[in-house]
């Protein structure tokens, strides 16, 4: 089955640097667009940066400059890259990809980051 698996996370402090990982398996996404959501306590998701195939990309304004989405094709493996980490990037981490120009419908079980005040 259709499975996308993120790791990476943990805990960091201000100004430190994390890069989140996620696996796709059993189907290839190799022409789909995948991205990265994130979800804290009492806000809404939000979209944080996503990537075409093509190599189009898409980042947050809010976090623009301090994030790089990147991806390997053949290996169904995207990739965020966050520095200057705040206490307010402090959420649970999903990667989602799409196979159509609508919602994203598939994603992942997210993977916790935490950035202490």
């Amino acid at each position: 089955q259709v499975q996308l698996v993120e790791s990476g996370g943990g805990s960091v402090q201000a100004g430190g640097s994390l890069r989140l990982s996620c696996a796709a398996s059993g189907r290839t996404f190799s022409r789909n667009t995948m991205g990265w959501f994130r979800q804290a306590p009492g806000k809404e998701r939000e979209s944080v940066a996503a990537m075409s195939w093509t190599g189009t990309t898409y980042y947050a304004s809010s976090l623009k400059g301090r994030i790089t989405i990147s991806r390997d094709i053949a290996g169904n493996t995207v990739y965020l890259l966050m520095n200057s980490l705040k206490p307010q990037d402090t959420a649970v981490y999903y990667c989602e990809a799409k196979t159509g120009n609508g919602d994203y419908n598939y994603w992942g079980q997210g993977t916790q980051v935490t950035v202490p005040s």
